[in-house]
């Protein structure tokens, strides 16, 4: 069925990023889970590589290859085991640099989009707010015109790079007293004075920094509003399709590395002197397990098809992530069960992978969100459209 979606070209890609990540990335990994930060110098080789460009414009550095690119690297970042790495990189390819792509002008793409793509620039989305979480319309962030500058109040939280980033895409509201019409996006440089970072402390993404950021008067020039003022919700609503699917893929694709792991372990395990692949309780646990995941994958890609075609796709992009995310930690926590004490120890992949998974039906919108927007698609038969 892969060969429907993937080319040669696709799977020289694929082999090539694994050799990558295999080389560059695993042996660092596990000292990048305990201390929480990822070294820098890997952005850099990642930039190097190409990696951070594959779905933007050759003019600003990148390659414009079609979104199975992008799903090939999003599916090969988590079976790495460390879905605060994956996170880190894709958070910023996919959340703050399609802003950056999408909305920016000529300026600010050199200025920022074309470093990002080199791994000279670190980015983040700040759109999440503490009192806010999915209700993004109810966002409190003020963004006051004063002359020629925009002044920024406000806060946001559960900011993946927020801590280590080099600049930030921020929603805020520019006319409060119009609702969800009243904001505009900006992106900001870290180092503006009036911001300030707090690393927040996670069951899970261990590897990653996730931030709480403070905005105290951040002055902030009208050259970096990105897009036209007051059609901030609407940009972010039109990205969440993608956002959604990224998620999808990356469940996908940790339940399959964790279903890999679990059938080569079981092949190994010897009790009463046979494999434990052998009792049919567990062939057939597993085997529901496996088409559970490879149901969720085969959707994803339908999905990646209809976005790279330019469909609209949201109510696809948000059965993907909720049934995804809900397969994958299913799928986790039975594999888990199948290595029995090993699956609790952290010397094994298991322990990592449920902490990891556990994000999945939260972030990017929790399950209990996607399921209402599915109910007004369904129900209701409201229609989402893309901004214009």
């Amino acid at each position: 069925m892969r060969s429907m979606y993937f080319t040669e070209e696709h799977e020289l890609f694929r082999k090539s990023l694994q050799d990558f990540l295999k080389k560059e990335v695993v042996p660092y990994v596990d000292a990048w889970e305990k201390t929480g930060i990822i070294d820098r110098f890997i952005w850099k080789k990642f930039g190097d590589m190409g990696y951070f460009g594959i779905a933007y414009p050759e003019i600003y550095g990148g390659t414009d290859l079609d979104l199975f690119y992008t799903v090939i690297f999003l599916e090969e970042l988590q079976k790495i085991n460390s879905g605060g790495f994956a996170a880190a990189m894709w958070a910023h390819a996919y959340l703050a640099m399609t802003h950056l792509n999408k909305e920016g002008n000529d300026s600010i793409k050199q200025r920022y989009l074309t470093p990002s793509i080199a791994g000279d620039k670190i980015g983040c989305l700040c759109v999440t707010e503490p009192y806010g979480g999915s209700d993004v319309a109810g966002m409190r962030t003020t963004a006051v015109k004063e002359g020629s500058n925009y002044i920024i109040n406000g806060s946001k939280t559960f900011i993946t790079n927020g801590v280590y980033c080099d600049y930030m895409v921020v929603a805020a509201k520019t006319n409060p007293e119009l609702g969800n019409k009243g904001v505009s996006i900006f992106v900001v440089d870290k180092e503006t004075p009036g911001v300030t970072a707090t690393k927040l402390d996670k069951l899970g993404w261990r590897a990653s920094d996730t931030a709480e950021i403070a905005f105290n008067n951040v002055v902030v020039p009208e050259s970096n509003l990105m897009g036209e003022s007051e059609k901030g919700f609407q940009y972010i609503m039109q990205h969440f399709a993608l956002e959604r699917l990224i998620m999808g893929v990356n469940a996908h694709a940790r339940a399959e590395y964790a279903l890999d792991y679990a059938q080569q372990y079981m092949s190994e395990r010897q009790t009463f002197g046979k494999a434990i692949n052998q009792y049919q309780a567990l062939r057939h646990k597993f085997s529901d397990l496996y088409s559970f995941m490879e149901v969720c994958k085969e959707y994803n890609y339908s999905v990646a098809y209809k976005l790279d075609k330019g469909i609209y796709a949201v109510k696809e992009a948000t059965i993907s992530k909720l049934q995804s995310t809900k397969m994958a930690d299913e799928v986790i926590y039975e594999c888990l069960q199948f290595l029995g004490g090993y699956g609790y120890m952290e010397d094994y992949p298991m322990a990592r992978l449920l902490r990891d998974s556990r994000l999945g039906p939260i972030g990017g919108g929790t399950s209990e969100i996607l399921r209402e927007i599915l109910a007004k698609i369904v129900i209701d038969k409201k229609e989402y459209k893309p901004a214009t």
